[in-house]
């Protein structure tokens, strides 16, 4: 059983700042969603449930700082943080009036914006579910709650990203799993087959690393995935 994803609305209109947000978040186990005008965004955010938005002030069809008012009071508790350019002291301070929980500047380090991201969260109680049951992976015990595998004497220590793959290969033995489909329910990516990217390889590359001899449980397909044999 995979973590549940945060969903995070991400209202940017520079495509390449759009998608290298949206990727960092998703590589950091969150399930981003990319919009680019500012009216689009804020009927999305109304419409669904985000744990998070992050919104750039200058968009077509309306600035961040009037969709930040309107989150703010249709949405109250939606923890809000304004990604921009514009780093003067007014419009600081316009961002924080608007009612944002944080502002940050282009631009940015990426290892800040995610601590941010992580701050904002912690900070309004939300929280991903974490698998409880733990399970077995061939000669491997995985206890999800620790992000322990232990076989023996032995005990590797797993990162979130590897606990949702050996969950989903352990869930479902015998069957190939897809690039694609690994990118969406593991990474979150809404639009795989967009993304040429070699992650799932050299992710599992690791863990194959990290399991030793048990590792060759999870067997390549040759043009098609993975398959964990049991």
């Amino acid at each position: 059983m995979a973590e549940a994803k945060l969903a995070i609305l991400v209202v940017e209109d520079e495509e390449s700042i759009r998608r290298g947000v949206c990727d960092v978040l998703a590589y950091h186990g969150f399930a981003p969603e990319g919009v680019e005008r500012g009216d689009d965004g804020l009927r999305r955010a109304l419409a669904n449930q985000h744990a998070l938005a992050i919104l750039d002030v200058m968009l077509p069809g309306r600035n961040g700082f009037e969709i930040c008012r309107e989150l703010r009071a249709g949405l109250p508790s939606l923890p809000i943080l304004m990604l921009t350019a514009r780093g003067a002291e007014p419009d600081v301070l316009e961002g924080f009036r608007s009612g944002a929980d944080d502002y940050v500047t282009k631009p940015f380090s990426v290892a800040e914006l995610v601590a941010r991201v992580e701050a904002l969260l912690r900070r309004s109680g939300a929280r991903r579910e974490t698998p409880a049951a733990p399970f077995a992976f061939g000669a491997w015990q995985i206890d999800p709650a620790e992000r322990v595998a232990r076989r023996g004497d032995a005990e590797v220590l797993l990162t979130p990203r590897e606990l949702e793959l050996l969950a989903l290969f352990a869930a479902e033995p015998g069957r190939i799993l897809g690039r694609r489909r690994l990118l969406r329910e593991v990474w979150g990516f809404g639009e795989p087959d967009r993304i040429e990217t070699r992650t799932v390889d050299m992710h599992i590359a690791k863990l194959r690393k990290k399991l030793g001899d048990a590792s060759a449980n999870i067997e390549t397909v040759r043009g098609e995935g993975y398959r964990f044999s049991g």
